[in-house]
């Protein structure tokens, strides 16, 4: 019997960026897969998050990550809102913290995708996605982008492209297009993620 492949669909944020999240979790699941959703934590001091009314109860629900549950997956999903064309500082604090998983090359050959959110259409969604793909290359992780294998992703005037699922957060919703491409990226990761396992 073939072993399930597991894949880790980590993130950053609140409201469409969880949808995200959520949709290529379905995504995998619907390719066979177990799957782990789990979010970073927030740094931001209490003050800010009272001052600019960050949503930081719309997650509660979605366990933190651990090191371990990088070291469970065989596949990752890794996201962030945009900010100012770069991933989200609580994202990068988590990350570096992983330097113990690098020197041991515990991720080292593990596919990796990676989608975002911002609020313009030339507010940061390839440079965003570029600025993670750092992260994968000096961990020797593979990166799987989507290219333009389905319709969706050519035709959508709102988010997504050949790097990964994205959301134009000048609408509050992830539009069906937008989920469509998402659950793509969480097929399209397992799919690798198995042809690597196996």
């Amino acid at each position: 019997m073939e072993q399930k492949i597991k894949i880790l669909v980590l993130f950053y944020g609140y409201g469409s960026i969880v949808s995200l999240a959520k949709e290529i979790a379905k995504g995998a699941e619907e390719e066979g897969a177990e799957v782990k959703l789990r979010k970073v934590k927030e740094y931001f001091p209490q003050e800010i998050v009272e001052k600019f009314h960050i949503p930081v109860t719309s997650n509660q629900d979605i366990q933190e990550i651990s090191l371990d549950d990088l070291r469970w997956a065989d596949g990752l999903a890794l996201g962030s809102p945009t900010r100012f064309g770069n991933m989200a500082g609580s994202l990068k604090i988590f990350l570096d913290s992983t330097i113990e998983l690098w020197t041991k090359g515990e991720l080292y050959g593990k596919p990796v995708t990676f989608f975002t959110e911002a609020s313009t259409i030339h507010g940061g969604h390839e440079s965003t996605i570029l600025t993670m793909s750092t992260y994968a290359y000096h961990f020797g992780m593979i990166i799987v982008p989507i290219g333009y294998a389905i319709p969706e992703i050519s035709s959508s005037t709102t988010g997504g492209g050949p790097y990964g699922a994205t959301h134009l957060g000048s609408k509050p919703e992830v539009d069906e297009k937008e989920a469509k491409i998402a659950r793509f990226q969480g097929k399209r990761l397992v799919q690798v993620s198995r042809k690597l396992k196996g």
